[in-house]
């Protein structure tokens, strides 16, 4: 179901419509009325009559100037080779079907991201957008760091996500971002050759901690390691959000955000987890790769690995000839529980800075690429082998028709039986999540899990005074 050229003129057609109509108004009404002018705006481009106004006439000939071309600047993240890829033909795609906005696209690595995009803020010089996960959202439009999308953006368009995406993207009843995909953070990959070589069932996956760890202790052997996961601070900062809300029941702050809530059973089997996995040596004494990098595992340097849904496209892409070899399951949670949470459902989206100046065209953008055609989407899920997953209603309606999608068993068992008890991450301030994760990160190194945990509780709720962070959840707050 690749975009036909038909659709595609067909929708840039109706881009370009809005676009005038809002430069129309926008030069005959006051520069304020945001909400107005893109009232009308999104009414041309959903195809409904309106009345049109021609703000460029000049007055004497009745002809229209020509609208100067507007050029908005958008930073993704890096991501997948095939992801930037995807961001490249489409900002391609939509700059060569109108003529009134340009689209600059710049692709910022993840190890510079905070710091530039940091710095371009406080010179103002900010990207008019940018990609933005879940967690970020509610902090960022509580500082005013990016927009509301309710008078940007058709709506439409989020009445056609999933209920549970909308809170996602929201804080009280405004919209602040529109969602690209969702993504669990927590899958168990494992080798079936290597299972049937140490005596194990590789229709039976570990279901709980210690069998993956025993699992492990089999697997390890001949230079190959019985299991990979995040060992680092920063990683486990956010891939074990997922095992803290299973184990404890809530993460790592109480509602109110008034202090640390760690030091309970849940908080230490986690802390236990890693460390018992890490001194039982399974795992390599130093990350193969960070953790959103499968490529040890189908390098076969690791038996087992604990990676997130977007894997999947990375060894279909990467590791072809070892495809038939690779098992997919739950990550195991503490108990065997099935349902019992082990990944927070993450995922991206784009964002319109606060101080934007072009806010209308920024939108028209994301309108088409996130809010579209379905088609667009689409050829990003095939993009990524289906590795992520639809926030749109109508998208995933689409995909029932497409033999690639709705008979792929990788994305069936993910959609069954992962994402349906994944949680969503949490919006508190990074520090909370680093805090727990050095303190994870030192009970694998040697020290007492109690003796860290205690010192992260310490530091939790020492941040929380020195930031006033106590009240200020913005969730809590609707």
């Amino acid at each position: 179901m690749q975009p036909t050229q038909g659709k595609i003129r067909f929708s840039t057609a109706l881009l370009s419509v809005m676009i005038v109509s809002s430069m129309a108004l926008t030069a005959c009404g006051s520069g304020n009325d945001s909400s107005n002018n893109t009232s009308n705006t999104t009414t041309n481009a959903s195809g409904n009559t309106g009345n049109s106004t021609d703000a460029a006439n000049d007055g004497n000939t009745g002809t229209a100037a020509p609208a100067e071309k507007v050029t908005v600047e958008f930073w993704a993240n890096k991501f997948e080779a095939t992801t930037d890829a995807w961001f490249k033909k489409w900002v391609d795609a939509f700059n060569k079907s109108q003529d009134q906005i340009e689209v600059k696209l710049q692709i910022v690595p993840g190890d510079a991201w905070a710091q530039k995009l940091k710095a371009a803020q406080a010179a103002d010089k900010a990207p008019d957008f940018y990609t933005m996960n879940y967690g970020g959202i509610a902090n960022a439009a509580k500082l005013a760091q990016i927009q509301p999308l309710n008078d940007l953006i058709e709506g439409a368009k989020f009445d056609d996500l999933y209920d549970n995406i909308k809170d996602f993207v929201s804080v009280g009843d405004k919209y602040y971002a529109y969602p690209m995909l969702v993504e669990p953070s927590a899958v168990l990959y494992y080798r079936k050759d290597l299972y049937e070589a140490a005596g194990l069932d590789p229709e039976k996956p570990p279901t709980t901690w210690d069998e993956l760890i025993e699992n492990g202790k089999k697997l390890t052997k001949d230079g190959i390691f019985g299991l990979a996961t995040g060992q680092t601070a920063p990683d486990l900062g956010w891939s074990s959000w997922g095992l803290q809300s299973g184990a404890a029941g809530h993460l790592a702050l109480t509602d109110d955000w008034s202090k640390a809530d760690i030091m309970n059973d849940g908080y230490r089997a986690v802390v236990n987890f890693y460390a018992d996995a890490f001194k039982s040596g399974i795992m390599p004494k130093q990350a193969l790769s960070g953790y959103p990098d499968i490529a040890p595992f189908g390098q076969g340097k690791v038996a087992q690995a604990i990676n997130g849904s977007w894997a999947i496209g990375q060894l279909r892409n990467d590791f072809k000839n070892m495809l038939d070899k690779v098992g997919v399951a739950p990550m195991p949670s503490q108990n065997g529980d099935a349902s019992t949470t082990t990944a927070t459902l993450g995922g991206w989206t784009l964002v319109v800075d606060g101080k934007s100046k072009h806010p209308k065209e920024a939108s028209a953008f994301i309108s088409y690429l996130l809010g579209g055609e379905t088609d667009v989407m689409i050829d990003f899920f095939k993009t990524s082998q289906f590795s992520k997953f639809s926030p749109r209603k109508s998208v995933d309606e689409a995909m029932k028709s497409d033999p690639a999608a709705s008979q792929d068993p990788w994305r069936a068992l993910i959609a069954e039986k992962v994402i349906p008890f994944s949680k969503a991450e949490p919006i508190y301030p990074w520090d909370v999540s680093i805090a727990v994760s050095t303190a994870i990160e030192s009970a694998m190194k040697g020290t007492d899990p109690e003796k860290a945990l205690q010192k992260a509780e310490k530091d939790i709720n020492d941040f929380i005074a020195k930031s006033k962070l106590a009240g200020t959840n913005p969730k809590a707050a609707q």
